[in-house]
């Protein structure tokens, strides 16, 4: 027989995209609380962030980590999580 969680999976697997992005959402927001400003205000505050680490980039002054660091550090953790 299958599990509560299971029977709730199976049904949100069966909706819509656009429904299943809508429950993720939601189900986020529960987990996090409501973001903090408009979309806009979140929207200008990445491009900020973003225009921030493209000068400490183009600066010289970022800390750049080669990619297979960086995925070598998630397998290692996915490892440790795994066990």
């Amino acid at each position: 027989m299958a599990t509560h969680f299971e029977q709730i999976e199976a049904l949100a697997l069966a909706l819509s995209t656009k429904e299943r992005g809508e429950l993720a959402h939601r189900l986020i927001i529960s987990l996090d609380g409501e973001p903090e400003g408009t979309p806009e205000e979140i929207a200008k505050a990445w491009d900020e962030e973003i225009a921030r680490r493209v000068a400490e980039i183009d600066a010289g002054t970022a800390v750049l980590i080669p990619e297979e660091e960086v995925f070598a550090e998630i397998d290692d953790l996915l490892r440790q999580a795994g066990k």
